[in-house]
Parts: C-alpha cells; structure tokens; sequence
C-alpha cells in the first residue's frame, strides 16, 4: 500500500483500510451500562477510541481518572477541554468494583491532565491501584500517565504504588510538539519516563507515537532511539485520526507496510514489545506485552 497524502482544504474518506467495525455487542453494552451505573469515565469513549467495540467486547476498557475535562489543549485529542472537575475520591472503589464485574485480570488506568494539582493527579492514581489490589488480587494494572508538569514527587507517589507497567506517551517528534502537545516538553517526557525506570527497575516503562502528522520517518526513528537509551521497554505506534475540524489535519495516512518495518526496527533497537499498525493506541491488547512478549 502507498501512503495516502491528504489535502489540508479537502476532506478525503479514509483508506478502506483504516476502517473499525460500529461499536456493537452483548459485552459492548454490558460494559456502557456499568460505565454509567457507576459513573465513571474511559479514554475509550472521551478521546473517540476507533478500538472502543473490539475491546469493550472483550472486556477491557482504559478508564480515565479526575474526570473527563482536561486542563491542556493539545492540538490532537478529543477530551473536553476547560475548568477541572473536583476530586472525587470515591472514584477508585468504582474502579475497582467495575473491574470486578468484568473479572478483570488486568487493568488500565489514565487521567486526564490535571495541572491544577500540586502532584498533577498522582494521589488518585496510588489510590486506584491499591483499590484494585485490594479487591481483585493478584489483578494486573498498567498506568497511562501524564507528565505531572515534571514533578518527580509525582512519580514517586505513582511507582511507590507499585503498578505493573508504566505508560507514558511521548506522542509524536520534537520538532512538532509546539502544535501538538501545547505545554509538554519533549525531555521532560524522556526524563519521567527514565526516573520511573529508575525508581522501580523491574517494572517495564512504554511509550507511543501517533504518525501522520508531518513527521518524517527518520524523526520516527530518533524518537525511537531515544526511547530506547531512557530504558522504555514497550512501543505503540499508530495513526492519528482528526476527532473534529477543530482539531490539527491529518498530513498522511500512513500504510501498513511502514507501521511494519517500524516494527521490526522496534525490534531490532531492543524493544521487548511493539505494537504498530493504523487502529493501535497505547492500551491497545495492552497485557500482550507482559504476558505474552515476542518478536
């Protein structure tokens, strides 16, 4: 497959194959009730997951911590944008309780940014993993987290709670983090990610890209290379897809054929497990990497 170039003044359908089938399902279903019964949010619904119906079928979901308005505007995501919500504190018993329900062997946890925050959200965070370990032992749970402004405090709380893997994303090259991660800074990304590592050795650090927004193939690679000397472990890499007009264009619809040869280059850096092709985001099949990593 050629790489599909798009136009920034006219809207072109997607690549027939970058289509995700209609979220539908007993289990799709099941799970939305139990989202709402308990009140709760998931990345999968609020950032527009084209995954939502494969995974919520087989029950997983990401769920999303602090609310659904987050404090940044970056250029890609589909999260409400505005004034934070207030802590909610029973949060991490719902959480708990819904990956009960689901009989959950292993979980993902993100949140929103919460630059309002001292510890950026870190507290909440210990507080969910220990809610599930508490409820469901020996469950599994992986950690999306954003960069708490660089506060390694922050950190600290979050790997002191001891998660099973620590998900970062550095999300896409240096050179565009300007219009796509508004209040992000590349090293400090780099740097939280290698004092995870630091603090807890034996815990796997993971990071991802989004591709097709400008960069090139060789800014993907020295991102890649740079992941690599801060000790991350496991790579998603997938395409960027427009959430609304208001939100930065798609450049490029980026084929099959190179999300592969990253893949093998992933592989070839080191990578215990990458993820890589057009539908992939950083929970996707999310407890491959640890139960199961292969070339």
């Amino acid at each position: 497959m050629e790489a599909v170039l798009v136009s920034l003044t006219t809207k072109l359908e997607r690549p027939p194959w970058l289509r995700a089938p209609a979220p539908s399902g007993e289990n799709y279903h099941e799970l939305k009730r139990l989202v709402r019964e308990l009140n709760l949010h998931t990345v999968c619904e609020s950032a527009a997951c084209p995954n939502t119906g494969e995974c919520w079928n087989r029950r997983t979901a990401t769920f999303m911590l602090l609310g659904n308005v987050c404090t940044r505007r970056c250029g890609f995501c589909a999260v409400q944008k505005g004034a934070p919500l207030p802590v909610d504190y029973d949060e991490p018993r719902r959480v708990a309780e819904a990956c009960a329900a689901l009989g959950l062997k292993y979980a993902v946890l993100t949140s929103v940014n919460r630059d309002d925050r001292q510890d950026g959200g870190a507290e909440l965070f210990a507080l969910t993993i220990q809610a599930i370990r508490e409820r469901i032992p020996g469950c599994k749970v992986e950690v999306l987290v954003p960069d708490f402004q660089g506060c390694r405090e922050a950190m600290e709380i979050v790997m002191n709670a001891h998660p099973d893997v620590l998900n970062h994303n550095i999300e896409t090259v240096p050179r565009l983090y300007r219009q796509v991660r508004l209040g992000a800074r590349y090293e400090r990304s780099l740097d939280m990610l290698a004092y995870a590592k630091c603090l807890r050795p034996f815990v796997p650090t993971k990071s991802g890209l989004m591709l097709g927004l400008g960069e090139n193939i060789s800014e993907v690679e020295q991102v890649m290379r740079d992941l690599r000397a801060h000790n991350v472990e496991i790579l998603t890499l997938g395409q960027y897809l427009r959430p609304s007009a208001k939100h930065l264009p798609i450049i490029r619809y980026v084929p099959q054929n190179e999300f592969d040869g990253l893949k093998r280059l992933g592989y070839e850096m080191g990578f215990s497990h990458v993820e890589s092709g057009p539908l992939v985001r950083s929970s996707y099949h999310a407890s491959d990497a640890v139960e199961s990593p292969s070339a």
